[in-house]
């Protein structure tokens, strides 16, 4: 079942009980009684107006004027997406036991949707640490199955990968973040031309046939996320060399 996800329109009215707020599904279908994370706080749907009348439900593509408890209410954005999450929320542990070994969960995230939700925990800084590195983990697992489900080239599910490995490096060093060494040498064995080949493409790329370009973009964007982790890695190390001659040819690249 698709996981129900609100974006905000605007708040029409709030205070440390709740308020009412016009939002659109984006997601699955909202129902009355559905509590929803707003970070590490949660609200609870407890009303839905539709046309002036109450309803109990509405599904993904439609607006409704709905009726949230909770005082972060009125801390609310326009813009802002809420996920619906059981009513007393996955834990963290329940995720990393799901991406495991698969056991069923309630009201089951996508993996695009675990992915966001583990990006964005993995980069909260009021998050501890130790939980912030759990998170990055459950972010990484989202990824594969991502890729899986979606049928996505290597080379994307690479990018993806490379982008949260190199954030965790970024943010927490090596060793702890992750192997710098490791992230670049897995990244870069999925390109398969050389620095030199891609520079001689990407002259003429306009003239090339749509699914060549995508190629280059692909590579783009993989070798892009590397550039956090450049600075990880030893001068004499032919990584680093590698990693130094793709960044030189990237901004070439469409």
């Amino acid at each position: 079942m698709s996981i129900a996800e609100l974006q905000v329109y605007s708040v029409e009215e709030a205070d440390v009980r709740g308020g009412v707020c016009v939002v659109r599904c984006v997601g699955g279908v909202a129902r009355a009684g559905q509590v929803y994370a707003v970070g590490e706080l949660r609200v609870g749907l407890r009303g839905i107006e539709r046309y002036g009348r109450p309803v109990t439900s509405f599904g993904a593509g439609h607006t409704a004027r709905v009726h949230l408890t909770g005082a972060v209410v009125a801390l609310l954005t326009g813009g802002q997406v809420l996920t619906a999450v059981p009513p007393d929320g996955h834990a963290l542990g329940e995720l990393e036991d799901w991406l495991a070994t698969g056991p069923p969960l309630e009201d089951e995230p996508g993996p695009r949707t675990l992915r966001s939700l583990a990006w964005g925990r993995m980069r909260d800084e009021r998050l501890p640490d130790a939980v912030r590195l759990r998170w990055g983990r459950v972010a990484v697992a989202a990824t594969y199955r991502c890729a899986a489900l979606e049928d996505a080239p290597a080379l994307v599910r690479g990018a993806e990968l490379a982008a949260v490995h190199a954030y965790l490096i970024q943010r927490f060093g090596p060793g702890r973040g992750g192997d710098p060494v490791a992230l670049c040498r897995e990244s870069l064995a999925l390109v398969d031309l050389t620095p030199r080949a891609a520079l001689a493409l990407a002259r003429t790329w306009r003239d090339l046939p749509r699914s060549r370009i995508q190629h280059l973009r692909r590579i783009k964007n993989l070798v892009s996320a590397l550039a956090p982790v450049r600075a990880h890695l030893p001068d004499a190390d032919p990584l680093a060399r590698a990693v130094d001659a793709w960044t030189t040819v990237r901004a070439e690249l469409p």
